[in-house]
């Protein structure tokens, strides 16, 4: 395969028929069961956990900013979610969505960041229910686990966590069950969940004491100044405040597992949209609430990073409730974590059936109407996962591939806005040719053209691409905080780029989209921002989970290069016969879009 055939393939999309519903899934899942599904896969480890493990180490009582922050973030993103959700409703979520837009290398590298989200997210609410568990038994299991099996690795957890690995494959038979079955029990959990939350926030207001978010350090006992920082709301500042959200971030990670169920909805352009959107408004509701009377009942710098409410209720005399919290957070990281294997058989599937991960992983059972194969690979990745990892290191891999998988996803949805109008070339409408004066002029549209053509698209493009570049450099010199003044300029500079960049996009003729059931709003300031934020809170991260992200994205590659690339379903399909030339027969390849 000569070099301008790979390219081909690599930016070949996938062609959905308008209308197209077909599916071997059983459609049984109403606004409800996506609703729940959401709410259930995302509030679970960020409600019971989260929360005291960043306000005792990163944020303070800030940590309610934090969660503003994070919800922020994914709110832009949900909305992009939302948006090709309408577009395109069928099973793997930013994959199929990546697919019919930007191309098949784009649309794989985001499956299998799909994948890394998946399992790892899978495996961290897995670790975090045993981290729950032992440490509501006195750290019984892990005390005896380092004494038996202990693994001196500084990369891996302190030993093998066969609690963890259990559980995840018990939650891999529920979903190998059937869906119906599984959504059932989801709802159930989902219900017990909110109304522990109530209990919460009620039982702790009535013990909150404002006094907590306004700690002076000089208050506070010397042998705990080190680990109080500077005392007050942001005993570490804005820098606390930024690195908390990137760790908040992973308690709205779960939602998105509502775009994977396109051949499962029953109305999937009207309910999807809508079941984002009712996740999101209850999740930053329960989170903002939990944070807020968590570090108002007890200082920040005395809580309980493995399980903070059982400590903190214990603390002020409410034994009563911390059995409530405790019997509702099992019920909670129970649904988290069915709510975050759900997705993955879906991603798996949907590649499966395209070509570009292994075929047989998209075999559907006739009796169950799952992907079992797909379920059974994905449960025993996830529970190794979780036997191996400590559970931060799973959080921040989770969070990168997130990240990574929102960003295109919302400069999808920016790319599709500004794609070429095919009714201005049906109708015999041309493009000015691309000069440098056609191109300077239309960069501000100074042209006056009202509807896109391959001109404004390009512009659009390179946009874009340029964006994601300065946005990058821009957030690295913003997070690495170096002092100086030639850092401060540099930043005011790539800043002013990046304004001027917006005004570009703006400027560009945009597709109608009445059609839609939902559309992002505010096009193309909230996929920018979404952007933005999102590289953001990537360049947070370690350098170790760069490395480690790399390495996972090497790894697919050459799954991809050696395998998919060569079995792609549009090779069957865009591959048409010509006559012979010189007595041998060749192939043409059409390249289709959405």
């Amino acid at each position: 395969m000569g070099f301008g055939r790979i390219f081909a393939a690599l930016r070949r999309c996938k062609q959905l028929e308008e209308g197209d519903s077909t599916t071997q899934l059983s459609r049984c899942l109403g606004l409800f069961d996506l609703t729940a599904l959401g709410v259930g896969s995302t509030l679970g480890l960020g409600v019971y956990v989260l929360a005291g493990a960043v306000a005792k180490t990163v944020a303070g009582p800030a940590v309610t900013l934090s969660f503003l922050v994070a919800a922020i973030a994914s709110a832009f993103a949900g909305l992009c979610y939302a948006e090709f959700a309408a577009r395109v409703p069928k099973a793997g979520s930013a994959y199929v969505y990546s697919y019919v837009s930007v191309g098949e290398f784009v649309a794989f590298t985001i499956g299998w960041n799909l994948i890394l989200e998946y399992v790892i997210g899978t495996a961290s609410m897995a670790k975090g229910m045993s981290n729950y568990i032992d440490s509501l038994c006195n750290n019984s299991m892990s005390a005896r686990m380092l004494q038996v099996a202990p693994i001196n690795v500084s990369f891996l957890a302190e030993y093998p966590d066969f609690f963890a690995f259990g559980l995840v494959l018990v939650m891999t038979i529920l979903l190998g069950v059937g869906v119906r079955e599984s959504t059932k029990l989801n709802n159930i959990f989902t219900a017990f969940n909110m109304l522990t939350i109530v209990i919460v926030v009620v039982a702790g207001a009535t013990r909150s004491d404002p006094a907590n978010w306004m700690l002076n350090v000089e208050d506070i006992p010397e042998e705990d100044r080190e680990k109080a920082g500077a005392g007050g709301f942001m005993p570490w500042g804005v820098a606390g405040v930024m690195a908390g959200a990137a760790k908040c971030f992973f308690g709205f990670v779960g939602f998105d597992c509502v775009a994977t169920t396109g051949e499962e909805a029953k109305n999937p352009k009207r309910d999807i949209p809508l079941s984002i959107v009712f996740s999101l408004i209850i999740i930053f509701l329960s989170y903002f609430s939990i944070a807020t009377v968590l570090t108002m009942m007890w200082p920040y710098y005395l809580q309980d990073a493995d399980a903070p409410f059982p400590h903190v209720f214990t603390q002020v005399g409410m034994p009563v409730i911390k059995w409530i919290v405790t019997i509702g957070a099992i019920f909670a990281l129970c649904t988290s974590l069915l709510g975050a294997m759900f997705p993955l058989p879906r991603v798996l599937y949907a590649m499966g059936s395209d070509g570009v991960l292994f075929r047989p992983l998209s075999a559907i059972n006739k009796k169950t109407q799952t992907p079992l194969l797909a379920t059974a690979l994905s449960g025993l990745l996830s529970a190794i996962m979780a036997a191996i990892f400590n559970l931060n290191q799973l959080i921040d891999m989770m969070s990168i591939g997130t990240l990574m998988a929102y960003t295109i996803v919302a400069t999808s949805v920016l790319i599709l806005r500004y794609e070429e109008d095919s009714t201005m070339i049906l109708n015999g409408i041309k493009s000015l040719p691309e000069t440098p004066y056609s191109v300077a002029r239309q960069m501000f549209n100074l042209l006056g053209i009202k509807q896109p053509t391959s001109l404004s698209a390009n512009i659009a493009k390179c946009t874009i691409v340029v964006l994601f570049a300065i946005a990058l450099v821009t957030c690295g010199l913003l997070s690495w905080n170096i002092a100086s003044q030639l850092s401060s300029v540099a930043v005011g500079v790539f800043g002013g780029i990046l304004l001027v960049l917006l005004l570009i996009l703006y400027r560009q003729p945009r597709r109608d989209v009445k059609h839609l059931t939902f559309k992002v709003p505010l096009v193309p300031l909230v996929p920018y921002l979404s952007t933005c934020m999102n590289i953001y809170l990537m360049v947070q991260l370690d350098y170790l989970t760069w490395i480690r992200f790399i390495l996972w994205l090497a790894i697919g590659y050459l799954i991809y290069f050696f395998y998919g690339i060569n079995n792609s379903s549009l090779i069957v399909k865009d591959t048409e016969p010509i006559p012979p030339i010189n007595g041998k027969i060749e192939e043409k390849h059409v390249i289709t879009k959405f």
